[in-house]
């Protein structure tokens, strides 16, 4: 009975081999073709509207196109000499400056907030959506809203009145008092951003590292410099490359508050009246890909001073 049994599973164990040994083809071909049939519509999607405008970009800034006549004519490096060659067209990056010096309040005040709210705090998850709530906003719903904060007898000056500060200034009227108006909006939309990204790097710190400091006797200072700061040093190097890249790329505020008026014009506004109001989009597209150059060389600058190493707390 037993030998019957093995001679009756012996062809069986033969043909599941001979099946096992044609199966990992075909196992391996859909292996390999699964992920890029998953990726291919957002590759597709990514190269329209991502790489190929960026190379008709790069192709336009080495003619003399004025974005209207069907004609174009190349001209060479002549749109990149006319740009290092006019001191006026670098002059705005003095107006990024307002914006960097913002983006350290930002990170410096995203991160006291995250840091307050990862303990038990009463209130904590209200106070998180009230800081994350802004950053929700439409960048033109929040430059039309604080265009009325800031103007002459507007929320501002009404605020500073119930305070018995007679305030008769117009804050978008000088450049140093724009810039820093705007500036000051930008951490308030911003910071929201920032705070989720630090919030939910100190979470994923391991909880048993800050039990063991309070057995210690670590206090809060102490807990944040030996174990938050370390664990969150990737994400503040993220946050910084966004907020230099944020400070040199600024539009939205400035442009529907000011429109570049008073001082305020920024380097990408800059491109875009160049494109569309004087008509010279090679120029403009120019522009754009020294502005592209510049924050891909602040990007790898700070990421050669700043490693982003592996960080062991354990």
């Amino acid at each position: 009975m037993t030998d019957t049994t093995e001679k009756v599973a012996r062809p069986n164990v033969a043909a599941s081999a001979v099946r096992k040994a044609k199966a990992p083809r075909k196992v391996r071909l859909w292996r390999g073709l699964t992920p890029w049939l998953f990726l291919a519509a957002p590759l597709v999607l990514l190269i329209t509207f991502t790489y190929a405008p960026v190379a008709n970009m790069v192709a336009y800034s080495f003619t003399d196109w004025d974005g209207v006549s069907p004609e174009l004519s190349y001209t060479g490096a002549e749109n990149y000499v006319e740009l290092f060659t006019r001191p006026e067209l670098f002059e705005v990056f003095f107006v990024s400056g307002y914006y960097l010096a913002a983006s350290v309040v930002q990170i410096i005040a995203a991160l006291y907030f995250a840091t307050i709210l990862s303990f038990n705090v009463r209130f904590r998850n209200f106070f998180k959506g009230v800081l994350f709530f802004p950053y929700l906003i439409n960048g033109v719903a929040i430059g039309f809203v604080f265009l009325y904060f800031f103007q002459d007898g507007g929320t501002l000056d009404s605020v500073l009145s119930l305070f018995g500060v007679d305030s008769d200034r117009a804050w978008l009227g000088t450049p140093v008092s724009a810039n820093v108006s705007l500036a000051g909006v930008s951490v308030w939309r911003y910071m929201g951003l920032n705070f989720v990204l630090f919030l939910g790097a100190i979470q994923s710190i391991p909880g048993e590292l800050y039990e063991a400091a309070e057995l210690d006797g670590a206090n809060r200072w102490q807990q944040f410099r030996h174990i938050i700061a370390p664990g969150i040093r990737p994400v503040l190097s993220l946050t910084v490359i966004l907020s230099v890249s944020g400070s040199l790329a600024a539009f939205e505020v400035p442009f529907i508050m000011t429109g570049g008026a008073t001082g305020t014009e920024t380097f990408v506004i800059q491109t875009v009246k160049l494109a569309f109001q004087f008509n010279k989009t090679g120029l403009a597209s120019a522009a754009a890909v020294v502005l592209l150059l510049i924050i891909l060389a602040v990007t790898w600058v700070q990421r050669r001073l700043v490693p982003d190493d592996k960080v062991d707390l354990v």
